[in-house]
């Protein structure tokens, strides 16, 4: 029973894909000849003898046959009466060799014997995931989704090696189930307690770039270069490039006729909007690229400060700053400058409808306003705030709120 233990631990090593030959008979010599050595402390004269393919093993134990009475050393040596026992025709100078069954060491050794050879087993497996993967770092990689859970996601790759997608690597609007392709980038390999994990990350710039590098073969032919690369995972990502070769536009390379190339990299990241920008060492011009699609102006350069101030029409403030900010966050990240925007109107003409105000004020407020014939704000602020307050039953309190608002936009 206790070598048939052994035995099928050792076919479950023998099954390794990543073990080569040599490697897997050095482990099982090195298993038993611990176990050897915890039985005799020299184990010289002991051969292990691995058949790969069978997965079966053989350890024979070789001592030179003396005269009777003349044994110095019982681990080397043997009487000649007890060689004849064996074989009748041995004679003084010749070596015998016995097997030692395995079931002799006893079920403790075995087991810790198992237990060793398990050891070993995951020790390889550990060392061989960390050999494979710590060369591709930023590398894309695809794999099954095998398990899905609250913070993270197991992942097994063609080989059936496991990787983990951790809830903030994922684009926000990812969503997989068990047996689903997923494509991503080794971000890092972590090894904790001597249990390397290979860590994926779909949010990543490095991601971005490999799904441009497979769609635009002109990146991937060195012919046009990806300069930098700036993203809010799923809402907006900003790509600088420059080409190497004048007679391509790189822009118009990334992009695709009729947009055949950057369609399928949205799709990929969850419809996230992309902004692809010809880099130029031209500060002020880099900013005003960065800032599409709106339209600026003046743009004015801190110096060593690395700040920069656009000015721009009115109808374009809103364009430049984005959704919740995001549009001139992803252009300061792009050109490492910090953007402050202005609007560059005539004070008398400039005057700003009370709806772009909706994320400040609430709508109902707005809606009482217009009742009185209140669009714009510098109409409501051309009323007291008595007027506005006796006109729209609103409270002095939140027409006085209200006033501040409209009152910083011109200031």
């Amino acid at each position: 029973m206790e070598r048939n233990e052994i035995i099928e631990s050792f076919a479950g090593l023998k099954d390794l894909k990543s073990i080569d030959r040599a490697t897997m008979i050095k482990v099982l010599e090195e298993v038993f000849r611990d176990l050897l050595e915890k039985m005799h402390e020299d184990t010289e004269n002991f051969d292990i003898i691995i058949n790969a393919e069978k997965g079966d093993i053989q350890i024979w134990h070789n001592r030179t046959i003396v005269p009777d009475g003349e044994v110095e050393n019982p681990l080397k040596e043997v009487e000649l009466k007890q060689a004849l026992k064996i074989e009748e025709d041995f004679e003084v100078g010749e070596e015998l060799s016995e097997e030692i069954k395995i079931a002799s060491f006893g079920r403790r050794a075995i087991q810790n014997a198992k237990v060793s050879l398990q050891n070993k087993i995951l020790e390889i497996e550990r060392n061989d995931i960390i050999k494979r993967y710590e060369d591709r770092i930023d590398e894309i990689v695809t794999g099954e989704v095998y398990r899905v859970w609250k913070k993270e996601m197991l992942v097994l790759d063609d080989d059936g090696n496991e990787l983990i997608l951790p809830r903030y690597h994922q684009i926000p609007k990812d969503y997989f189930a068990k047996g689903d392709q997923v494509r991503a980038v080794v971000h890092t390999i972590e090894n904790k307690g001597g249990n390397p994990k290979v860590i994926l990350s779909r949010t990543s710039p490095e991601f971005l770039e490999r799904l441009f590098e497979l769609e635009v073969p002109e990146i991937a032919d060195g012919l046009v270069s990806i300069r930098k690369i700036v993203r809010e995972p799923g809402e907006r990502a900003k790509v600088a490039v420059e080409s190497y070769d004048d007679r391509i536009d790189p822009v118009g390379a990334c992009v695709g006729m009729k947009g055949s190339r950057i369609h399928g990299i949205v799709r990929e990241l969850r419809n996230e909007n992309i902004d692809i920008i010809n880099y130029t060492d031209n500060v002020s011009l880099l900013i005003s690229r960065a800032l599409s699609p709106a339209k600026t102006g003046t743009i004015t350069l801190g110096g060593e400060s690395k700040k920069a101030s656009v000015y721009l029409k009115p109808d374009q403030v809103s364009l430049a700053i984005g959704k919740d900010g995001l549009n001139i966050k992803l252009a300061a990240r792009l050109t490492g400058y910090e953007i402050d925007v202005f609007r560059d109107v005539d004070d008398e003409e400039y005057d700003i409808e009370l709806d772009e105000f909706a994320d400040e004020i609430d709508s109902w407020i707005i809606d009482e306003l217009k009742e009185i014939g209140c669009d714009t704000a510098k109409s409501v602020l051309a009323l007291t705030k008595k007027e506005i307050a006796v006109r729209t039953d609103l409270e002095e309190e939140t027409v006085e709120q209200v006033v501040s608002i409209l009152r910083k936009e011109f200031e």
